[in-house]
């Protein structure tokens, strides 16, 4: 089993979290530093920082938080303002993806690595819906160029729903997830970002959530999630 799964398999933390660990050097196979693609077996001896890695609380959680500004969605413990502290869950759990330090709204937060995995595959095309503000009216052209898909970071974005929703404010709906997407998109049409919302991910939503806080994902929420992961 390639060692980033083995590791969110323990609830530790997720793959790519897995393997930022790898890259500073921080985990060990049987004494030796692991690389990255690292294969283990059952009867070898992986160390965190020199550690076993902690048994931790099986029973699966599934958390939705509406996240205020300034939170980072991450989870080192060095990062002041990290997600995992804002939280404070009594067992580890760890964010489905990121929403930027200056963005607000939804985000999933779990011990399911499984989970993780298959929702940050963007060729799933899950849906995640977002509230926009710009610095100026959004004109009709704006609205085609951004449904389109819009040239950044080397790439075309994947063609997506998009909607007026007051004269400086849209809605948005993704399917993918690059680095500040949203942002890079209305910039390269000369547009700035002043507010961004995420509202939705998949059939969860905001709902009542009040700003900062969160909530255990309700039964009938959780099931049509898992079903249309599979």
């Amino acid at each position: 089993m390639r060692i980033n799964k083995y590791i969110s398999e323990t609830g530790f933390c997720s793959r790519r979290e897995t393997d930022r660990l790898i890259a500073a050097g921080r985990i060990t196979i049987n004494g030796e530093v692991c690389v990255k693609g690292a294969e283990v077996e059952a009867e070898d001896l992986v160390l965190i920082d020199g550690k076993e890695i902690p048994q931790v609380d099986r029973k699966p959680v599934y958390l939705a938080l509406n996240k205020p500004i300034g939170i980072v969605c991450t989870a080192a413990q060095q990062v002041e303002g990290n997600i995992i502290q804002y939280v404070n869950y009594p067992s580890r759990i760890f964010a489905v993806g990121r929403l930027d330090k200056a963005s607000e709204g939804l985000i999933l937060l779990t011990n399911d690595g499984e989970i993780v995995n298959k929702m940050m595959r963007s060729e799933h095309n899950h849906e995640k819906e977002y509230v926009v503000t710009v610095d100026k009216p959004i004109t009709d052209e704006f609205l085609r160029m951004m449904s389109q898909g819009v040239e950044i970071l080397d790439v075309i974005t994947k063609p997506c729903e998009v909607y007026r929703h007051r004269e400086n404010v849209f809605r948005i709906i993704l399917t993918q997830g690059l680095n500040l997407q949203i942002r890079r998109m209305c910039k390269a049409l000369g547009y700035r970002v002043l507010k961004l919302e995420r509202i939705r991910i998949m059939n969860i939503t905001l709902d009542q959530l009040e700003r900062g806080q969160w909530r255990h994902l309700e039964k009938h929420e959780l099931s049509t999630l898992l079903a249309r992961l599979n």
